[in-house]
């Protein structure tokens, strides 16, 4: 081969990887950044700070450590995970959802921080993710095995669907797409929208508001958009859309999601501005020291279940995805023994499994103690 052929080959090699990668990253499950109206709206916001969502105090993603982001994502891939992933398949009840009556509320896990709930006859969904991976490779994130009983066809109409943010395991396109048929209305924070936007859903559907606003669906029905301490982006760009939390009122219940994040101060300001939860869904996974003021470690989860003033605590952020460096029985081993004699009552449904909303002196089984 002479030099100019050699030289074109490798041009044409280049070409070929930047135009795949190209391709790929144009995806539509990549999402686009906000832009008009939208972004008008969100350089508005006392939350967009120098071309960014920021947190109510600053943080910084990785602390505690003198490793650069680059080799912290190096020593990740190359870490033991004899124990990172349950060796059988996750134990499960699949509860036909189309069969819950009415009059019930009721809440029910699917894994990760994917949620059904039931409040006062309205079907909420949070944060859906179904599909296999929870990121944009095949390769990277994937699911415990039994993790995933739930399809889009499990589904009866859903009057909500909520989303606390927009990274990956929160936000997947794939099941999004596949309960669009179902959908009635969508909340999300500022920013978000864009996503559903460039998906083709019905914009009048969409309620996306910042921090602290009250979503009216009903006389006896209202969502709240709440802070979090988080962060978010799908790709290269930092923070372009918000993240939050969540409170479900309805006459008779009040529900917290604290969706993604670290410890502050909001959990106690949320707890004073509602006066305590029936239950609170709490973060409580895939934690590090290195990270943990944009995630709760165990012993910061059980303080914000008592800021909130949750009577009743479900986790999230377990038992799918292994997206830290514990093993995957540890965040339900250390809440279970940090929530002992507690005013809450620590409840451990497994996937699927009924949880009823408020009712006290459910008995669940430490599931995960029978699995390796």
């Amino acid at each position: 081969m002479n030099r100019r052929s050699f030289i074109l080959g490798g041009l044409s090699a280049l070409g070929l990887t930047f135009g795949g990668g190209a391709y790929f990253i144009n995806q539509p499950k990549f999402g686009r950044l906000p832009s008009g109206d939208r972004l008008t709206r969100i350089q508005n916001s006392p939350h967009y700070i120098n071309g960014q969502f920021q947190c109510l105090e600053p943080v910084e993603v990785m602390t505690n450590s003198d490793e650069n982001r680059i080799m912290a994502t190096v020593k990740f891939f190359m870490r033991d995970t004899s124990n990172l992933f349950p060796k059988q398949e996750l134990l499960s009840i699949k509860t036909n959802l189309k069969d819950i009556p009415s009059n019930e509320d009721v809440l029910i896990w699917m894994g990760h921080s994917t949620f059904y709930l039931q409040m006062s006859g309205r079907k909420i969904l949070i944060d859906p993710v179904f599909s296999s991976y929870g990121s944009p490779i095949f390769f990277i994130n994937k699911a415990f095995p039994g993790s995933n009983i739930y399809t889009a066809e499990d589904f009866p109409e859903i009057d909500v669907l909520a989303i606390t943010h927009d990274h990956w395991d929160h936000l997947d396109y794939a099941s999004v797409m596949a309960l669009k048929p179902k959908i009635k209305d969508i909340i999300c924070p500022l920013g978000v929208g864009e996503y559903f936007e460039q998906w083709g859903f019905d914009l009048n559907k969409l309620h996306e508001e910042d921090w602290n606003s009250e979503i009216k669906l009903a006389d006896d029905f209202k969502i709240y958009i709440l802070p979090s301490q988080h962060f978010s982006g799908r790709f290269l760009t930092t923070n372009p859309t918000e993240w939050c939390s969540f409170a479900f009122i309805t006459s008779k219940l009040k529900v917290f999601c604290s969706g993604d994040g670290g410890y502050s101060k909001h959990f106690k300001d949320i707890g004073e501005k509602f006066n305590g939860f029936d239950l609170a869904i709490m973060e409580n996974g895939q934690y590090n020291e290195r990270w943990h003021k944009i995630h709760l470690l165990p012993e910061e989860t059980v303080q914000a279940t008592i800021d909130v003033g949750a009577k009743q605590l479900v986790t999230s952020h377990n038992g799918k995805f292994a997206l830290a460096l514990h093993d995957w029985k540890e965040p339900f081993e250390m809440i279970t023994k940090l929530s002992q004699n507690k005013f809450y009552e620590r409840l451990t449904p497994m996937i699927g499994e009924k949880v009823y909303i408020g009712k006290s002196g459910q008995k669940f089984k430490n599931w995960w103690t029978e699995m390796e």
